[in-house]
Formats: C-alpha cells, structure tokens, sequence
C-alpha cells in the first residue's frame, strides 16, 4: 500500500527523471552513470526509476535490475530519515558487532536492510567502516559511534525522542506566536 506521502515522492521522482536522462547518451555504457545520479539525488532506485532507464537506452527493466542488484551500492527502497549501519567487519565481529546489530534490529523490530513503516529509522549492516581500532563500531547517520555498547543503542533511541520532543515543542511555540 503506498502512502499519500510516498505516492507524491514517486511522482516527484519520476519527474526529475524525466529531465534528468536527456542529458545521458542512449547508451549501455551510461546504465551505471544514470543509476548512481539517480540514486545520490533520491537515495533509492524505485521500479519505475528502473523502468525509465530501461526505456531510455532501450534495454530491458530486468538487464537493468540485473546490473543495479549486482552493486552493493544501490538500494531499491527509501531509507529512513535515521540509518544505523552497523559495522561487522572482521575487528567489529570479534568485539561483539553482531550483539550491536541484534539490539538496533530488536529495537525497531525490522530485520537487517528494511526500513521502518513510519521511514523514521533504517538498519543496514555494512563489511568495514574503516574505524577498527574502535571496535565494535555504529554509524549513526553520518556520525561513527566507537566502542560501542550494547547499552548505547537504547540511549541512541531516547537522545532522538528527546530531539524530536524539543522540535515539536518549538514547531507548536511557533505557530502559537504567529
């Protein structure tokens, strides 16, 4: 079932695409290209993003799907507004990465690589971060959470209820004031 929400986001996505593979040759050798600019504009490639460049260099929606599934790179459904990557590379393993991700999948109750129904929150778990010397290690949005506990991962969730708390507050405060 798509949401209102969703539903205008797709369009809105169709539409930038639409403009967007003009400016890309009809060529095979341009797939991997308009796949990743569709990809860092919109941070998914949707079935119809797909299709529309399946289309454009007049190949088939599943040669496309085919090359897109073969990257890691590509995702194929939004993310949340938050995203955890838990790192389970050799040193995060051994130093309990696995117990970390079990606690952040436990808590949003999605399995590793889904979203939440609400898209607040996104769990993926990823092979290195580069950050070895802290063990285990979580990306929080774009912060590198070192070292870190089983524990953490309930402080992580009470932090953003409390950001998100405050906001709510000064959103009211200011339609109140207007």
């Amino acid at each position: 079932m798509t949401t209102p929400e969703l539903a205008g986001e797709e369009r809105a996505m169709v539409e930038e695409i639409t403009a967007m593979l003009p400016h890309f040759k009809k060529s095979r050798g341009n797939l991997i290209p308009i796949l990743q600019s569709i990809q860092e504009k919109h941070a998914y490639l949707s079935g119809a993003a797909m299709e529309m460049v399946a289309e454009h260099l007049s190949i088939s929606p599943s040669e496309v799907y085919g090359v897109a599934t073969f990257y890691n790179q590509f995702r194929f459904h939004p993310p949340g507004k938050h995203q955890f990557k838990v790192c389970l590379g050799t040193a995060c393993h051994v130093a309990g990465g696995d117990i970390i991700l079990e606690n952040f999948v436990r808590k949003l109750g999605i399995k590793d690589g889904e979203t939440t129904p609400d898209r607040e929150y996104s769990i993926e778990r990823v092979a290195c971060v580069g950050c070895c010397a802290l063990a285990p290690v979580a990306v929080i949005d774009d912060t590198v959470e070192g070292h870190i506990q089983p524990s953490r991962v309930e402080g992580i969730f009470v932090q953003f209820q409390v950001e998100r708390e405050r906001e709510e507050r000064e959103k009211a405060q200011r339609e109140s004031g207007e």
